[in-house]
């Protein structure tokens, strides 16, 4: 068998899809994007498909080897994200070739459930208990809100006040047995994210996602040490080097996301990793259908699996949303906050080709906003 097409489609809301087929008609499906740069990953899937194209499909571990090390210069959001989708249809591939989900290639299903939580905005106390109450009412145990928007260097006792107003709104709603993560985004210094998760404490989140920018993460240590609460963070690190300071800075979670950080081989290897340091894993994915579905069959087979994000209802999802570009949607549909495990080949998601064929002659060119302080200087987003 041999893979004689690699295809990528750009597909709204923001998402990037990648169709590789070989020279029996098994087809294999992943997802290569950087949210704001699907173009450039787009452009990276072109390079590394001089490579692929003649290749043996199910040698997946090798060709990761040579996508990510064949290079002299290695490494990145790009060229990690661009492997992560190419390496999740090489999976797809394996999985429909022998007849079996990728959990069951990675050595059999832990649990047959898995939590998953939804996304509430958290702009405003008043919408935010309604946006809870909605999804509590949808059968979700957890949802996950950003903290605040644009942070001043030092958080301001207002800043803070509002931050901790925000989730009271929503611990209300949730009560003691259903939980709130708060996402941090980046957007705190170490100061002030080390007042604010003091402050939060009493209200026990489930975790604080990204108290820091990746590059301070030498200061995580530190940070972890003052806190209170379970620090999560990895949807910007890229693969187990990156990780690993973190995890021995004593993170409680560790987030790559299945589109970003290598795929679903390089994910199995930070799902271990994390295990020897204590730390769980919650994969980041507020990306489609195919990316999710990476994401369930890592979390099948994962013993320190510990919740899972999904994108349904996102707010970026305005042009299209999680079950757009899928023919079943059976595998998408969360029973009481829990997405089920299948025993369907490959990543267990049947996409809709037509559809997205359709997409692409549309594309999209979605881009993050980009903030300013009120003094004109830049602000992270």
């Amino acid at each position: 068998m041999k893979i004689v097409r690699v295809e990528t489609f750009l597909v709204p809301p923001r998402w990037l899809f990648c169709r590789i087929e070989t020279d029996d008609g098994t087809v294999g499906w992943g997802e290569p994007v950087v949210e704001g740069r699907a173009e450039v990953v787009r452009a990276a899937v072109d390079v590394l498909t001089e490579y692929l194209v003649g290749q043996d499909p199910l040698r997946i571990q090798d060709h990761w080897q040579v996508m990510t090390k064949g290079g002299f210069y290695r490494g990145g959001p790009v060229l990690s994200s661009a492997v992560a989708g190419v390496d999740q249809a090489l999976w797809d591939i394996a999985g429909k070739t022998y007849g079996a989900p990728v959990h069951a290639l990675l050595g059999g299903p832990v649990r047959d459930q898995v939590r998953v939580y939804a996304w509430v905005g958290g702009d405003e106390p008043a919408r935010l208990t309604d946006e809870v109450t909605a999804q509590v009412e949808a059968g979700f145990t957890a949802v996950k809100m950003n903290a605040a928007g644009r942070t001043s260097p030092i958080t301001s006792p207002a800043e803070t006040a509002a931050v901790v107003e925000r989730v009271a709104a929503a611990r209300a709603v949730l009560g003691p047995d259903r939980d709130v993560a708060v996402d941090f985004h980046g957007r705190f210094s170490p100061a002030g994210a080390r007042r604010v998760l003091t402050e939060l404490a009493p209200l026990h989140p489930l975790f604080v996602e990204e108290p820091l920018l990746p590059e301070h993460g030498h200061l995580l240590a530190g940070l972890i040490a003052s806190s209170p609460v379970p620090v999560a963070t990895g949807e910007r690190l890229y693969g187990r080097a990156e990780f690993l300071p973190a995890l021995a800075a004593g993170i409680a979670v560790a987030q790559p996301d299945l589109s970003h950080a290598g795929g679903i081989s390089e994910v199995h290897r930070i799902a271990s990793l994390a295990d020897t340091y204590g730390a769980q894993l919650a994969p980041h994915c507020p990306l489609g259908p195919i990316a999710l579905a990476a994401s369930l069959q890592i979390a099948f087979c994962t013993p320190n699996f510990l919740i899972q994000e999904q994108s349904r209802g996102l707010h970026y999802n305005k042009d299209a949303d999680l079950l757009s570009y899928v023919v079943d949607t059976e595998p998408f549909r969360f029973v009481d906050g829990r997405a089920h495990r299948t025993d369907l080949p490959g990543l267990g998601v049947t996409v809709d080709e037509n559809a997205v064929r359709a997409a692409d002659r549309t594309g999209h060119a979605w881009r993050n906003p980009v903030w300013r302080h009120d003094d004109g200087s830049f602000a992270e987003w």
